[in-house]
């Protein structure tokens, strides 16, 4: 088990509606915990893995519809992940959640800028106290507890998970390249 701090997160706005093609109104907030989500709780599916390709058609539609209406993070920031919650499976949880990822994906963590974004949340509705523990899982069954320290009007969040190694890489920079190693200003 590891446990990082995240960077600051917050909710920027709540309350979002938007209308879904093929489903109707659908609210929630949006928050940033390290990319930009959309958070919505109250959606009417069904949490379960054996649902992935509805899940992401239902949250890629959701994206869809923030863009059509203009559903921004801060300066105009895409709102690039939808995370949906609902009851956890294990009853000593307090979330489950489907992270819907750019390109399609779906993570198979709890998605720790997720989580932090939904803790972020919790705290601007005084439902997550600094020191408390909520413990979110995954669509995959997997376990992240996460709590926070407040920093201003945001707050820095905690995760703690298991992690595994799931690939290496071999960077080669040619000493002849003059961005080997990026580009600085």
């Amino acid at each position: 088990r590891v446990t990082l701090d995240n960077v600051p997160s917050w909710r920027e706005r709540t309350g979002v509606s938007v209308d879904v093609p093929g489903h109707g109104p659908v609210t929630g907030d949006v928050a940033y915990g390290g990319n930009w989500f959309f958070l919505v709780s109250n959606h009417g599916q069904s949490l379960d893995l054996n649902r992935v390709a509805e899940l992401t058609d239902f949250s890629t539609r959701i994206r869809e519809s923030l863009v059509r209406n203009g559903v921004t993070g801060r300066d105009g920031a895409e709102i690039d992940h939808v995370e949906l919650f609902g009851p956890p499976a294990d009853p000593q949880n307090h979330s489950r959640s489907f992270v819907l990822c750019p390109g399609l994906a779906y993570d198979r963590s709890p998605c720790g800028t997720g989580t932090s974004a939904k803790i972020a949340c919790l705290a601007a509705d005084g439902k997550l106290q600094p020191g408390d523990v909520w413990r979110q899982e995954s669509i995959v069954g997997s376990l992240f507890e996460a709590g926070y320290r407040r920093d201003g009007d945001r707050i820095i969040p905690h995760i703690t998970g298991t992690a595994y190694v799931t690939g290496t890489a071999t960077l080669l920079l040619d000493p002849d390249d003059p961005f080997q190693w990026g580009i600085r200003r």
